[in-house]
Order: structure tokens, then C-alpha cells, then sequence
């Protein structure tokens, strides 16, 4: 197998729409407009729970026969994945003659390199069980009862400009730009396949941007993900104005038959800045049915081994979301008192993240306590609970999202999410909260200096950029979208001709979902070691992303890697840096302003300091000189008017 030093991780993201910002469509057809959901009163749940389904092996085998006939019909011998809404995987079925291995698009800069040459991850083979593997987990993690999202739908949202297209270059980059480095192998969130945790599942690739993952429902519960890889190019849509006959789309959607996502949710649905989402390119639901597994197992393929991941032996049934089982439930009032909150559970009926104060004494004078913390995380949700969903269906349906608080190590004090929240989401608040506080942090430049070469260089570029050489000190407070500015191929973000941002590539003609600067370098190491293990050659990666040193806890500060579009901002106390939220799940201006309004807000409720950072400090007070025009960095961008309760507007502003 073919392995760049500086391997990056699949783009996809999708998570998609837990953070696409922007505008949504309003009454585009002229037809009745939904009325809002009816503000909660006390006692009701603004959050109700999907209902307990799942996926039962014989269904999963009706799955894998329906996908194998379509396969045959089409003369493509694949590699076919299903899992549960939490990433677990419940089959893998190599078909005879199927390719082992897919080489990572070389698409968008395929005519500049040479074809030893890689980029990143672009150039690479990897081995197609593992992207068939994130094909399907990009599918069920993205989704939701509210919106269904496939690994199409994130290639739309992580590009460089939105929408892709060769007309569209100018344009900002997508709402998600950066997802694809989410659900990393190394997350020290992700559960492990064989070590007894349970909950949301890492995946190999992260989340995938190629067309073949596509999400399962059942009576209308999002129950898993199908992923298909067999064309040997794993890749990505540059251009969403054609519409493609991808194979390994239609096989997917034909192994999905019979679980297909509603109509009404499906992404086409459902519009960014105008811009209806794409949920595939092939008929959504052919005709045809693929018989029974039995007749396809040993004859048409076999079950396959996936270290890490499946140990072949048979077929899995799901878990219902929502159960112990899953690692998913309802909080009880004395774990988060607010009606409707879900949290991670260990396993054995215990809070995995019960909140608790900060861990960080030795690098604070003052931690948070842990009532500080409820605070923070009660007020967030109360807005997440009165919030106009940007991605959900139908129109004014309440926003869904993840929360989580760390403290400056990094260390997880508390996470919580509302009940049908997209689960993508939850990896994603960890990492923005970590991000949002490590680039915040006064030791920031020392981290990233003793991280190795290919990282410390970025020091270098932020100072030079920003004209600072007290940049990454601690001189100012840096939210996720103001070092998502400087994470984008071109400053300011879309605009061609300008000056690459100095976390980004260096040369924009060069950039790639694979690679896109800074975010892939801090955890290339992990995925290189990762699927070389699950090739049989060595150790699995650490549970801990990044190659910055630890922190004083024991972890590196940000252990599942960094996260570059909006949705948190960094806590302090009297000035002093103490910890950080994060926010995922449903718009990143939302995202935005669940943090920083929750934030806010919990520091009117507590008064002594604790709460967002001055705003003389803040990253929106450093301007950037770009061929004679000044540029300010952003913080946050919160909705004009965001609640389904209140008319009121620019709710944010002046805080």
C-alpha cells in the first residue's frame, strides 16, 4: 500500500448540515408555510426521542442481497458496508472480483503532480473496506428524523467553495469546510470495536465525500448507513451542476430499498444560502428487489474481516438509538435537569461525561467548579431549545444539536445533546470547544512548535500573517470561525487572487478535501499508523489525535483533532482562560450562537466573572492588511432572528 507521510482523512463530511450556515428556503413552491413549533411550557419536552428501531439481521442480509444484485446487474463487483446509527458495524461482504483497494481522487490536482506523487491523502491507496466502511457512517452520522444527508450531500459542503462548481469559484467555502477531519480512528471520544465501550463508533477515513453512502431508515428513524466502494477512485463532486450515473451510488440506494429516507427530509429538500443540498444523482428509489442473503453468501462473496472494526464472522443486528445499548440516552433529572437532554452512557447505566469542575489547577489559579459548568451547559441548551432549526425538516422545526465544555487541557467537563441531534455532532462540539481554547491558549505556540517540523511552520505563518510575533501567546481569544478564517485557501475565505489563510495549503491551486493544512498535519501520523493496523502491520493508533505534547491531565489538548468551521468560543474568568464550549448539529450560525449567547447568558446567571471573553481581546480586533485592504478576523455570527418564541433580532449583538 502506497502511504503519504502527511496523509490526510476523507473528506466528507458531511456532517453535514450540523453546521451548514446560511440562509434556508422559506415558501420557495408558494404553497402554506408550517407554523412554528409551539413554544414549551413547563413540563413539555421540546426535544421528544425517535422511537427504538433497529436494523435485525435478517434485514441487514436483505440489505447486503438487494445491494449484490444491483452490483451484478451492473457488472461491478464491490465492497459492501451497513451499519447502525451509532457506527457499528454490522456486516462487511466482499463480492467476488471486487477491487481491495481505491486510490484517493487525484481530481482536483491530478494534472499538476506526476502519478507517483501524493498529496495529503490524494494519490493514496487505501483499502476499500475502510472507505466502504466511512461511505456508511458518513451516511447514518449526518442524519437525523429531521434531514438526511449522504456522503454526496457532504462533498457539496466541503469544498472550497460553495456550491462546487467551475462557475462558482469566488465563492465562500462550504458551510462544513473541515468536517471530513471529524470521527477521527485516533478521537479519544470514538468508541472502539472489541474494548468494551459503546456509543458513537470512530471511522476509518473519517467522514467520506464520495458518492455510495447513504442513510437507512426504518418507519421513519434513522437506523444506520449503507456504503458501497468498488470503482477503485475514492473521491468527491467537483461540480454539482452535471448530474452522474454513479454506480456504486445506485447500488447503494438499491441495497437501501425498502429504507429509504422519507421523501419530505431528503437533502434536495433542503437549502443553504438558496442552494438546494444534493441527495443523489440517481433515481432514489428503482424497482427490484435482490433475493436472500443466503443465496449470494459464499457464492456471490463472503463476509469480511475488518480489524478494528467487524471480525467477519456473521451478520449483527443494530441497536436502537436511545437505549443503554447504544451508548445514547435520556439524561435523568439529577444527570441534566433539562426535559429532553440526551447524554453518553458508559456502558453499564452511568454518565459517561458526568459534568464536573476542570482538571486544570495546575496550569489555572481558579478552574471552573462544577456548578459553573452546569450553568454554562443549562443556559446553552435553553437556547438550543428555543432555536429555528437552519437544516432540519419541516420548516420551523426546532434546532437539534450536541454541546460540549472542556477545560485549557482539553479535558471533556460535561456533554449533553437534544434527542434526535445528527450524531456527527457530537465529535465535532468536542472539537470545536477544544479548538476554540487551545488557539486561545497562552501555550498554543509553544504546543504547536514542539508538535514536529510540518506543524511548527504554521507559527511562523500566523505571525507573519497576522504582523504579530506575540500571536499564539494568549494575546487574544480565537472562536472556531475566526481560525476558520485562517484555515481557508484563499483570505478573505472565496475570494480568488488573495492570499491562502496561514493554517491553510500554502498554494491554493493545490488545495484538496485531502489535504487542507494545518488540520490534516496535526493528525496525518495517526491515520498513516491506523490503516497500516488494520492491514496487519502494527499497533493501532493512540487513543489521543495530534502530535502536540500532553498536557499537564495526560492527553494532548486537543485529542481528537481540530475543527475549522464555526460554533464555539473560548471561557474565561476575570480575563483568565478557563476552559471552552463548543456547539454541532444544525447550522453554524446557529451553532454560533447557542455557544456564545449560552455563554452570555450563564454569566448574567452566575456573576462572578465567568463568561465570554472581553471584547478588546476578541479575534474580530485584529486586522489583517491584504494588498492594502484591511481585513478583520471574525468571532461569531449569530442568526438575524434565530427563535421560534421571540421576534426579537441581532441577539447577539453588543454582548
Amino acid at each position: 500500500m502506497r502511504i503519504s507521510k502527511s496523509v490526510s482523512l476523507l473528506a466528507a463530511s458531511a456532517l453535514v448540515l450540523a453546521s451548514c450556515g446560511g440562509g434556508g428556503s422559506n415558501n420557495n413552491g408558494g404553497g402554506p408555510v408550517a407554523t412554528p413549533t409551539p413554544t414549551p411550557t413547563t413540563g413539555s419536552n421540546p426535544f421528544p426521542a425517535p422511537s427504538q428501531e433497529s436494523l435485525t439481521t435478517n434485514e441487514v442480509g436483505q440489505i447486503l442481497a438487494q445491494a449484490v444484485a444491483e452490483a451484478q446487474a451492473r457488472n461491478l463487483p464491490s465492497i459492501i458496508t451497513v451499519v447502525d446509527r451509532v457506527g457499528n458495524v454490522l456486516a462487511v461482504f466482499e463480492m467476488n472480483g471486487a477491487n481491495p483497494t481505491a486510490l484517493v481522487s487525484r481530481e482536483r490536482i491530478g494534472a499538476d503532480l506526476p502519478a507517483p506523487d501524493t498529496f495529503g491523502l490524494q494519490g493514496v491507496d487505501v483499502p476499500a473496506r475502510l472507505a466502504s466502511i466511512s461511505k456508511a457512517i458518513t451516511g447514518a452520522y449526518l442524519s437525523s428524523g429531521g434531514n438526511a444527508f449522504t456522503s454526496r450531500t457532504a462533498s457539496q459542503i466541503v469544498q472550497e467553495h460553495f456550491p462546487p462548481a467551475p462557475t462558482t469559484v469566488g465563492l465562500e467555502s462550504g458551510p462544513l469546510f473541515g468536517v471530513q477531519f471529524s470521527q477521527l480512528p485516533c478521537s479519544d471520544l470514538s468508541a472502539r470495536f472489541g474494548e468494551g465501550l459503546i456509543g458513537p463508533k470512530r471511522a476509518p477515513l473519517g467522514l467520506a465525500a464520495d458518492p455510495g453512502g447513504i442513510p437507512l431508515y426504518k418507519n421513519g428513524v434513522v437506523v444506520g448507513g449503507i456504503g458501497v466502494m468498488g470503482d477503485g477512485d475514492y473521491g468527491f463532486d467537483a461540480n454539482i451542476l452535471d448530474v452522474e450515473n454513479d454506480a456504486e451510488e445506485a447500488i447503494a440506494i438499491a441495497g437501501a430499498q425498502g429504507f429509504m429516507a422519507p421523501t419530505d427530509i431528503r437533502a434536495n429538500r433542503i437549502f443553504v444560502d438558496g442552494t438546494a443540498l444534493r441527495f443523489t444523482d440517481v433515481s432514489p428509489d428503482p424497482g427490484g428487489s435482490g433475493g436472500s442473503f443466503a443465496a449470494i453468501n459464499g457464492t456471490a462473496g463472503n463476509l469480511l474481516e475488518v480489524p478494528g472494526y467487524y471480525d467477519g464472522t456473521g451478520l449483527n443486528p443494530g441497536v436502537a438509538y436511545g437505549t443503554a445499548a447504544s451508548g445514547l440516552r435520556a439524561a435523568t433529572p439529577a444527570e441534566f435537569p433539562l426535559t429532553g437532554a440526551f447524554i453518553l452512557d458508559d456502558g453499564n447505566g452511568n454518565p459517561r461525561f458526568p459534568i464536573r469542575g476542570g482538571t486544570d489547577a495546575a496550569s489555572v489559579a481558579q478552574p471552573l467548579t462544577e456548578a459553573e459548568v452546569r450553568a454554562i451547559m443549562e443556559e446553552a441548551f435553553t437556547v438550543l431549545s428555543r432555536a429555528r432549526a437552519q437544516i432540519r425538516r419541516p420548516l420551523d422545526s426546532r434546532m437539534q444539536a450536541s454541546i460540549s465544555v472542556v477545560d485549557t487541557h482539553g479535558e471533556i467537563l460535561g456533554i449533553v445533546r437534544s434527542a434526535d441531534g445528527p450524531l456527527f455532532g457530537i465529535d465535532v462540539s468536542l472539537q470545536k470547544a477544544r479548538t476554540a481554547t487551545f488557539f486561545s491558549n497562552p501555550v498554543a505556540g509553544a504546543q504547536l512548535l514542539a508538535a514536529g517540523n510540518d506543524v511548527a511552520a504554521y507559527v511562523a505563518r500566523v505571525r507573519t500573517f497576522l504582523d504579530d510575533p506575540a500571536a499564539l501567546t494568549g494575546t487574544h481569544a480565537f472562536a472556531d470561525r475566526s481560525g476558520g478564517n485562517l484555515s481557508r485557501p484563499y483570505f478573505p475565505d472565496g475570494e480568488v487572487g488573495r492570499p491562502p489563510g496561514p493554517l491553510s495549503v500554502q498554494d491554493s491551486d493545490t488545495f484538496s478535501p485531502f489535504m487542507v493544512g494545518l488540520q490534516t498535519d496535526l493528525v496525518a501520523g495517526n491515520i498513516v499508523q491506523h490503516v497500516g493496523f488494520t492491514e496487519g502491520s502494527g499497533g493501532d493508533t493512540a487513543r489521543g489525535c495530534t502530535g502536540v505534547p500532553a498536557s499537564p491531565s495526560g492527553q494532548p489538548r486537543i485529542a481528537n483533532g481540530i475543527q475549522i468551521f464555526p460554533g464555539s468560543v473560548p471561557i474565561y474568568r476575570n480575563g483568565v482562560l478557563v476552559g471552552g464550549i463548543g456547539v454541532s448539529g444544525d447550522g453554524i450560525d446557529q451553532d454560533d450562537m447557542v455557544s456564545f449567547l449560552g455563554l452570555h447568558n450563564a454569566s448574567v446567571r452566575l456573576g462572578n466573572g465567568v463568561g465570554n471573553a472581553d471584547p478588546a481581546i476578541r479575534a474580530d480586533r485584529i486586522e489583517v492588511n491584504v494588498g492594502g485592504a484591511i481585513v478583520r478576523l471574525r468571532y461569531v455570527n449569530c442568526p438575524f432572528a434565530p427563535f421560534l418564541d421571540d421576534p426579537a433580532q441581532n441577539v447577539c449583538q453588543g454582548l
